[in-house]
């Protein structure tokens, strides 16, 4: 049986610096598809000294003291339809932050049953909270299938969520290891796992024209929820994570 460290990036639950203004938190594993995963948080502190929290880890008294000695946590952001287990709990410590959700997130019925507070819904353009810092992409593919995604100017790095998984082989167990490979979510260029390639093909000229927007950025860094993040050369890794939407 593969083992927590073995398939997160120790340490978890703690903030790790990427850039100026930016961290990660690296927790998990989780459970997705059949497959355990690690899985990642991206802190952001904007201009204004509040705190963004992308895709929220499960919350700690240990990794709130960390987060506070940042800034006061105002926005919690639920940036696809799988990204929002967390949420609650941040949100029931933090009942004065703001939380905001990919499109149509609220309406679905585990996350009515939950009970998650979800003030505003993303869209194409980002809000004045973070439009001076952070660029904002809709991704909308088929099925209700939706991810926001954001580029922070300033360090040039892009935040997906699920639009790219990179598990590292090694990081996976026997099971798992050929489950990721057919999947094609794989390090070193881990494409979306194939049903979420599925759904997004419904609505493949948008998703394209959303892909080559994302490029056109020019990302030195791409962060995402799953696997071995991309610390360098983002553009190009991106490129090929993206080849099964732009070849």
């Amino acid at each position: 049986m593969t083992s927590t460290d073995n398939v997160a990036y120790v340490p978890t639950d703690t903030l790790k610096s990427v850039a100026d203004g930016v961290w990660i938190v690296d927790s998990g594993p989780l459970s997705a598809m059949g497959l355990s995963v690690p899985v990642r948080m991206t802190v952001v502190r904007l201009r204004s000294g509040e705190i963004w929290l992308h895709s929220p880890t499960g919350y700690s008294d240990r990794l709130r003291i960390e987060l506070e000695r940042l800034g006061p946590i105002a926005h919690l952001v639920a940036p696809n339809i799988a990204h929002w287990q967390f949420v609650k709990d941040w949100k029931d410590h933090y009942p004065q932050a703001t939380t905001w959700a990919a499109p149509g997130l609220r309406s679905r019925a585990p996350v009515i049953k939950s009970g998650v507070v979800l003030d505003h819904d993303l869209g194409a353009s980002p809000p004045a909270a973070w439009a001076d810092q952070l660029d904002q992409l809709l991704i909308a593919g088929g099925f209700g299938v939706t991810e926001v995604a954001f580029f922070y100017r300033a360090s040039r790095t892009l935040i997906l969520t699920d639009f790219v998984e990179n598990l590292e082989p090694d990081k996976l167990g026997p099971v798992a290891r050929p489950l990721a490979r057919l999947a094609g979510a794989t390090a070193p260029d881990g494409m979306a796992p194939a049903h979420y390639r599925f759904a997004m093909n419904r609505r493949r000229a948008a998703v394209k024209a959303a892909a080559q927007h994302m490029l056109a950025w020019s990302p030195e860094r791409v962060i995402f929820a799953h696997g071995r993040w991309y610390d360098s050369g983002g553009t190009e890794r991106l490129r090929r994570s993206l080849r099964w939407l732009l070849d």
